[in-house]
């Protein structure tokens, strides 16, 4: 007789992520892409078998993963990633994209107001947003790799008590595809709806506040079976975003998206269904209900 394997929901980011392990001295660019690039085919093996209930085989991963360097691995190969003659910092499309706003921030920062941005999945206290020194940034990350970074899982961070504990921007920077399922990927859009201030901007800051800094691996969007960019816009248009700059890349897909009210409503329902055929898709996708 066979017997099922129970399948097991994950409940938060940090289920989904692989044990720790010491990093390697040095890394050359090739050896940079191929650690990230296995690092993820790893990880998704992962939670594949830990929401089938398979614990021997995330066992195996998860020391599979930590043979190839664990999360300190993959953030130190991410972080060289970032480094400018890399050209991998993520906030410098944000930096471009806010420029026009730039002279309204400086001239209120003079006035004493603070612009706030969260950075989920924080890697570096030398970014781009941060040397702007254009807003107050509060960095945390589920493994906390400086002094400066808060070690906290998002999903479980305390929910603002005022608008003057929310954020202008808030910056998910490859953070969405590390979440272990569809369903917590929509939760976390979700949630980031609670820590944005109402929108009460005016001239052109009114264009880009409050809004979310959305980055994920070009394949999320261009080929998965459960995601295209139309889909995606048609989600975050039902979760009151509005998008004002994208760019897209053979690698990476980048959005920054305005919420445009802070009214509450019902929560849309979007489920996993194919859109793409095709074995060479992946299986990418957000639910939300």
């Amino acid at each position: 007789m066979v017997t099922k394997k129970k399948r097991t929901r994950l409940k938060s980011l940090s289920q989904g992520r692989p044990p720790t392990a010491k990093p390697v001295r040095s890394i050359s660019s090739k050896a940079t892409r191929n650690q990230i690039r296995t690092h993820h085919t790893l990880q998704k093996e992962r939670v594949k078998a830990l929401a089938a209930g398979d614990e021997r085989k995330a066992a195996a991963l998860a020391t599979e993963i930590e043979s190839q360097g664990g999360i300190q691995g993959y953030q130190r190969a991410s972080l060289i990633g970032q480094q400018g003659e890399r050209g991998g910092d993520s906030s410098k499309i944000l930096m471009e994209w806010l420029e026009p706003m730039v002279p309204a921030l400086k001239e209120l920062s003079t006035e004493g107001k603070s612009f706030r941005m969260l950075e989920v999945g924080a890697l570096s206290l030398s970014n781009a947003c941060s040397k702007s020194r254009l807003f107050d940034v509060e960095r945390i990350d589920l493994n906390s790799q400086a002094e400066g970074i808060t070690q906290q899982d998002f999903m479980e961070r305390p929910l603002p008590r005022d608008e003057l504990e929310k954020f202008d921007i808030i910056s998910l920077s490859l953070v969405l595809n590390y979440v272990p399922d569809p369903l917590g990927r929509g939760r976390m859009l979700l949630q980031t709806l609670k820590f944005l201030k109402s929108p009460h901007y005016v001239g052109q800051l009114q264009d880009f506040l409050p809004s979310l800094f959305l980055v994920l691996p070009a394949p999320c969007v261009a080929n998965s079976r459960y995601l295209d960019e139309k889909k995606l816009e048609v989600i975050m248009e039902s979760l009151n975003y509005v998008n004002v700059r994208k760019k897209l890349s053979n690698k990476l897909v980048y959005y920054l998206w305005r919420m445009k009210t802070s009214t509450s409503k019902r929560t849309p329902i979007f489920k996993k269904e194919e859109i793409r055929s095709g074995k060479s898709r992946n299986n990418f996708a957000i639910v939300l209900r």
